[in-house]
This record gives C-alpha cells, sequence and structure tokens, in this order.
C-alpha cells in the first residue's frame, strides 16, 4: 500500500516578510508518515499550494490512499480527481473538535458533501470528533478514526536561572488555545513565589482573533516586572530545542485533539500543565481552564517535587498512545482502501 499525505502551505508574516512555516499539523503528519513507513507501508508528505496542485503529486507517486490534511479542498474538486485517479481512496482529515469547526463557515457543509461522493472519506484523529461527525453526516459509515502518532525522542531538558520561571506557551495564538489566563496564572505564581516570570510564546501566527490575544497579553505584562517573551515560529527540530529550556509548558486550551506543544514539552522532559482536552496527558496534570488558581496550583505540583515523576507518567501515557494509534492506523487503512 501507498499513501500520500497532503498539507496545503502556510505563510506567516514577520518583520515584515512573507515566509512558508512548518505548522504543527505538518509536523504531526510528518510524525504518522515516519510511522507508517517504518512499519513497511510506504508513504510521503507533500506540502502544495492549493487545489490544482493535487493531481501532479497524486500522479507523480500513484498512491492508493490520499490523505487531505484539514479543510482546504473544495468538495467540487474530487469530481476532476476522481476521473483522474479512479482507483485512488480519498480521506479529508480533520484535526480540530466541532467547537473549533465551528468558526470556519463551510465545514459543515463540506463535511456533508464529502460523504456524499464514491471513493471520498473522512476521519478525524480524535475519539471525541469521531462521535460528532458521524453525528453530523448522513452516511457515518463514511468516518473513520485516524489518530495522531508522536516518536520517542531523547530527554533534552535544559533550564535556564534558579532566579527566573521560564514558562512556555507556545503554538497558534488564538483565542481557544487560552493564552491569556494562562499569562494572568504565570504571573500570579510569580508574585506568590516572589520568582521573576518569562512568559514565551510563538508570535508571527496569530489565526481567528489572534491579534487581540496578543494585543491583550503585552498590555498585561507592560510595565510589569515579568516579560513577555515573544519567539518567531521555528522548525520542529529547533523549536524542541527552545522548548527544552522552559521550566514549564502550559496547554490549558479550551479545544485540542491531540497538542502536539503538550507532547513535545513531555518528550523533552518539560513539566506540562495541560487541560482535560489533552487526551493522553494523566489527570495530575490538567487544569480548569477558567481558574487561575487552579492553573497556579497545577504550576506548583508540575514543577514540584513530584515533578520527575509526573513527566514520566504523561511519557509513557503518551507512548501507550501512540502504540495505540499504531494499531488504529494500520487496521483503518485497510479497509479504506478496500472500499468501493
Amino acid at each position: 500500500m501507498k499513501v500520500l499525505f497532503l498539507v496545503k502551505q502556510r505563510h506567516a508574516y514577520h518583520d515584515g516578510y512573507s515566509q512558508t512555516f512548518p505548522s504543527g499539523l505538518l509536523n504531526s503528519a510528518q510524525f504518522v508518515v515516519d510511522m507508517l513507513n517504518a512499519i513497511g507501508i510506504e508513504a510521503k508528505l507533500v506540502d502544495v499550494v492549493d487545489n490544482n496542485s493535487i493531481d501532479k503529486e497524486v500522479h507523480d507517486f500513484n498512491p492508493d490512499v490520499v490523505i487531505i490534511e484539514a479543510l482546504w479542498v473544495v468538495p467540487s474538486k474530487f469530481d476532476v480527481l476522481k476521473q483522474l485517479h479512479p482507483n485512488v481512496k480519498w480521506v479529508v482529515r480533520i484535526h480540530s473538535e466541532v467547537p473549533f469547526l465551528a468558526q470556519e463557515g463551510m465545514a459543515v457543509e463540506w463535511l456533508k458533501a464529502y460523504v456524499q461522493i464514491p471513493d471520498v472519506f473522512v476521519a478525524t484523529n480524535s475519539t471525541r470528533g469521531l462521535d460528532d461527525l458521524q453525528s453530523i453526516v448522513e452516511n457515518d459509515s463514511k468516518v473513520f478514526l485516524l489518530p495522531n502518532f508522536y516518536p520517542k525522542v531523547p530527554l533534552l531538558r535544559n533550564p535556564g536561572s534558579d532566579n527566573v520561571l521560564n514558562v512556555g506557551c507556545f503554538g497558534a495564538i488564538r483565542p481557544f488555545k487560552n493564552q491569556l489566563i494562562q499569562a494572568v496564572a504565570s504571573m500570579e505564581y510569580g508574585e506568590m513565589t516572589g520568582t521573576k516570570i518569562q512568559f514565551h510564546v510563538n508570535v508571527s501566527r496569530e489565526e481567528t482573533g489572534g491579534d487581540s490575544v496578543l494585543r491583550n497579553l503585552r498590555a498585561l505584562f507592560l510595565g510589569s516586572r515579568h516579560v513577555l517573551v515573544e519567539h518567531p515560529w521555528q522548525d520542529h527540530a529547533d523549536f524542541i530545542k527552545t522548548l527544552a529550556t522552559m521550566d514549564v509548558s502550559l496547554s490549558v486550551s479550551f479545544s485540542e485533539t491531540f497538542c502536539i506543544v503538550a507532547a513535545d514539552a513531555a518528550s523533552v522532559g518539560v513539566p506540562i500543565v495541560v487541560s482535560d482536552q489533552v487526551p493522553w496527558s494523566i489527570q495530575s496534570s490538567r487544569a480548569d481552564t477558567t481558574n487561575s488558581s487552579d492553573i497556579v496550583q497545577k504550576i506548583r505540583t508540575a514543577i514540584g517535587w513530584k515533578s520527575a515523576i509526573l513527566n514520566y507518567k504523561n511519557r509513557a501515557s503518551l507512548q501507550k498512545y501512540s502504540a495505540k494509534s499504531r494499531q488504529t492506523w494500520l487496521k483503518e487503512l485497510k479497509i479504506i482502501s478496500q472500499q468501493g
């Protein structure tokens, strides 16, 4: 079996320049591709400009299954692609839960349309999403679970000074990532403990209201002894080196299907605080998304005397999740390839 993964190129603007950047979605797809190749399924990932770039990549690779990562292919395009490649099975893989999909005006319309097209399927990377998508579309037998996979990476943790607490809150800036209250909680922790906080975020990727979030973050730290540290987007290898310098990583999001940033942090040995939206995380690392006091308490727990134990448990839980994910991909790809 040959599987082609297609991701739409994304551009960001930083210091007045446009640049193509690696996203969490791109990293997520690459992890799955590497996993499939390792177990004997030939897989390839290509980032393309738009709908019109698909035909060439499919022609060149000649796959059995094409995975379209996220919602960017208009349904009518499949009518053309199916004529050009009649033996290919097409899967549109969703990386967002329904609350986040609500921000994309065409989401439900397109999802309903996809499953009406022969040899076109929909997949999600979360069990919650599977149930919801099966409720949305009429033909729920065409909806599959294709979860995230995360590889084992070496421990890299390299924290900085004892006089400063470096708090990572990385990823795209947008309201559902909930950065503002995490910044407030971090500052509260700093005031309680007499510690200077350096709160680290990514800039150059503000999405769906993210510009307002970033503006509020900058205003929050203005005039404070605590510092907002803004990082440009990095490729994955460089990013985990930056992440490894953090004392704690926060991902207390309103909506997640997996959370690559939290997986990166746990894998390199950085303590994490997340929400119950991160399915592989242990309960002790989960905080209330709207309660800054609870986030403060979870930060204390994450970096306290149990830190090493909690990190070990999160890493083990992540690896267990990935092992199950590998088996799910094998099973579901076989079913999809035999459809029709």
